[in-house]
């Protein structure tokens, strides 16, 4: 797989970088399911949970200022350096994609921008290392298992509406659906009509209640087809699966395939963007067979932590929409293979909640719980 770029030297006068360790995983086999009406689901943690559907979201996040502060509001923040905590190892798109907006944007605060990478528990330990803090220049890097997780883990330390403040999007990336370069499912066509035909179509994902996994319920859900889900613990060891033809189908963030398609060992037979990638081209979006349901992206996401200030929150939101959308920025994303998405703190609110009513309809329908 290409290595993603090297990321600008940690002797920058704007960022540190504190990396850890790689995580390790073995196949996990297929995912537990129970009946839609059973889910297990703690009474304190659903009635949590309904409050957020039902109101944190749109007087918390979705305001159209963020709520006061009882504590002083210092119009020159940031005062020290900032933190932003990156809930998984060194290495991947979202990680890449916070160094270079630390060294765009730093100078531009005049503060440095310090990148922790605190990994553990699928993003829970580094979440909650955030949202359990009253540090008022602290940060977090948010990706999509964040609204996927309080659906599956009724353990959480925090909820994301009440604990953690948005300041906006960073990337999104598609997903890609890949069959061995010899399968005989040679289209997206042919792939709906064998899995509407009989289950026998394995489809691989990197984990239960993982984006990938979640893809898979959903057309099985809305497009009738009858996939069957098995899960590993990560891509590496999905990937030789797919690509020897041991699984049918494998459903990756396109950064990660695209080494093995271009090598000519995996095909490409649809993405979840919304609109066609150009570096597959041919290849549909799953949207053309369904609707828009179907734009199933990753995406990064930055947070601030509870007691930092409005006034520095709007102060890094303009600092962040600006950087993103330089040529510089978006070049660099490019080579992760994400797209950089700028947005206001009231943008990231809307689409956090529709993402946590969109999979949490969609877990609990399905009946989905992990093992």
């Amino acid at each position: 797989m290409r290595p993603f770029p090297p990321s600008p030297s940690a002797s920058s006068n704007n960022r540190v970088d504190r990396p850890a360790g790689k995580p390790v995983g073995k196949p996990l086999g297929k995912p537990v399911y129970m009946a839609a009406n059973t889910l297990d689901m703690a009474p304190a943690r659903r009635r949590l949970l309904q409050a957020t559907m039902a109101s944190a979201v749109t007087a918390t996040l979705a305001a159209p200022q963020l709520a006061p502060r009882a504590h002083a509001q210092p119009a020159n923040w940031p005062t020290r350096p900032v933190v932003t905590v990156v809930p998984f190892a060194p290495g991947g798109a979202g990680n890449g994609s916070v160094r270079i907006l630390a060294d765009v944007i730093g100078p531009k605060l005049g503060q440095p921008l310090v990148v922790e990478n605190r990994p553990g528990a699928g993003g829970i330990t580094g979440t909650a290392t955030v949202t359990g803090s009253d540090n008022d220049h602290l940060l977090l890097m948010g990706s999509t298992s964040m609204t996927i997780l309080p659906w599956l883990r009724k353990d959480l330390p925090y909820d994301i509406v009440r604990d953690l403040q948005p300041i906006g999007l960073i990337s999104r990336q598609p997903q890609v659906l890949t069959v061995a370069a010899q399968s005989p499912i040679a289209s997206l066509d042919e792939l709906l009509r064998q899995a509407r035909a009989s289950d026998a179509i394995s489809a691989g994902n990197s984990g239960v209640g993982t984006l990938s996994h979640l893809t898979t319920e959903l057309m099985n859900q809305q497009l009738r087809t009858r996939l069957v889900p098995v899960a590993y613990k990560g891509d590496a060891s999905l990937i030789p699966d797919v690509a020897s033809g041991n699984v049918h189908l494998g459903i990756f963030n396109l950064p990660v395939a695209m080494p093995m398609i271009t090598a000519g060992k995996l095909r490409a037979i649809a993405v979840t963007s919304a609109e066609p990638v150009a570096s597959l081209p041919g290849v549909p979006t799953l949207a053309s067979v369904g609707s828009d349901t179907f734009v199933i992206d990753g995406w990064a996401a930055l947070f601030a932590a509870r007691k930092v200030p409005a006034a520095g929150i709007t102060r890094f939101a303009t600092e962040l929409q600006a950087a993103l959308r330089t040529p510089e920025v978006q070049q660099k994303f490019d080579q992760f293979g994400v797209t950089a998405t700028p947005g206001t703190p009231e943008d990231l609110a809307r689409f956090i909640d529709a993402e946590l009513k969109r999979w949490g309809g969609l877990i609990q329908s399905r009946g989905i719980r992990l093992e």
